[in-house]
């Protein structure tokens, strides 16, 4: 059973936490949805898509910033029982700083766990489809990629042609085993092109040694053949960048078919690492907000608290930013540049605990 004082630092902490996501959640929305009608302005819909657009992607974006809804709820949580003179309290029954901290540190990670298996697989889902429908009102909804067990598969659309083009595997800036096929604007067959290799460097492509099939003969061109479309392999890479509108299912499937293609899986590993870890951060955030709130003191203005806490995020934020960028761009590990920053945060709140303890 749950001792008397860990219901209340418990229940006191969860209430700031809700408290500050429902303000998070409320700018969130305000901000959505007037980018929203921005997006929409010159297309003839009903406010209703931009309002229903806003609320199923106001989850997914509200998943991104609980870190720092922890660090500023944990903050928030401190001043409370600081300024009812609720920690004295809590110390006269024998509870140290390091207790207290414990239990918000404990619940945090309980709530990181229920936070990834079930707000992070509902909130990727909607995020799906509010790509899904934003896709459908874009000028570029007619150019499609995919990648499957099967390879990768594009539909382009130039000029008066159809290009259906499917890739067993992508090498750099190379496609192999490729086959085009080409129909009219009216779907009327015109031509097959296959090809061992196909560079993809630009967006004209240039085909080595293509085999074409046109009215039942083919011919083998020694020289290259240029194709143009609307993709290179730097679109290419981009399309399969928004993980976060795939669950946990989803995204291990995708990890399965880009080894099948033989694609780079860095940002999927990446992705489902700092899922994985997600509980961590969330813990370390409670964590470091503790150190703050009980070793800078509790004589200051609000504002104070938030600025400090709103520097804090800024700083972990870009310190993980930096880091994707470098293991995207394959500078480091996967493992490194999530770690590495979770070790530096760990080796801060190790520090200050240690001084907290000594209080």
């Amino acid at each position: 059973m749950i001792l008397t004082y860990k219901k209340n630092i418990i229940f006191s902490f969860l209430k700031n936490i809700l408290y500050v996501s429902i303000f998070f959640f409320s700018l969130i929305l305000i901000l959505n949805i007037l980018q929203e009608i921005i997006f929409f302005k010159d297309l003839d819909v009903s406010f209703l898509i931009p309002l229903y657009l806003t609320l199923l992607n106001a989850s997914s974006v509200l998943f991104d910033v609980f870190p720092f809804i922890f660090l500023i709820g944990a903050m928030n949580f401190f001043i409370q029982i600081l300024d009812k003179n609720e920690l004295i309290i809590y110390k006269s029954y024998g509870l140290s700083n390091l207790k207290i901290i414990s239990v918000i540190i404990g619940t945090a990670f309980t709530l990181g766990v229920l936070l990834i298996l079930i707000f992070y697989n509902i909130s990727s889902n909607l995020k799906f489809v509010y790509l899904d429908i934003k896709n459908n009102h874009t000028k570029d909804d007619k150019y499609l990629a995919v990648i499957t067990a099967n390879g990768l598969w594009i539909k382009d659309y130039t000029g008066e042609n159809i290009n259906y083009i499917n890739a067993k595997n992508i090498y750099d800036e190379t496609l192999k085993d490729v086959i085009i096929s080409q129909f009219d604007i009216n779907h009327n067959f015109q031509r097959l092109i296959s090809a061992e290799d196909i560079n993809i460097k630009q967006k004209n492509w240039v085909i080595n040694n293509p085999k074409i099939t046109e009215d039942n003969i083919t011919i083998t061109k020694q020289t290259p053949l240029i194709f143009n479309t609307n993709f290179d392999v730097e679109i290419i890479s981009t399309l399969f960048s928004n993980l976060s509108a795939l669950d946990l299912i989803k995204l291990n499937k995708l990890k399965k078919d880009y080894t099948s293609l033989g694609y780079s899986t860095v940002k999927i590993n990446n992705h489902l690492l700092n899922l994985y870890t997600y509980p961590v951060y969330l813990s370390i955030m409670v964590c470091i907000a503790s150190i703050l709130m009980l070793n800078i003191g509790h004589n200051k203005p609000r504002i104070f608290y938030l600025i400090v806490g709103i520097l804090v995020s800024v700083i972990v934020f870009y310190a993980n930013y930096l880091f994707n960028v470098l293991v995207e761009n394959q500078k480091i590990s996967v493992i490194f540049s999530v770690w590495f920053v979770q070790f530096l945060l760990l080796l801060f709140c190790s520090v200050g605990l240690v001084r907290i303890n000594e209080k």
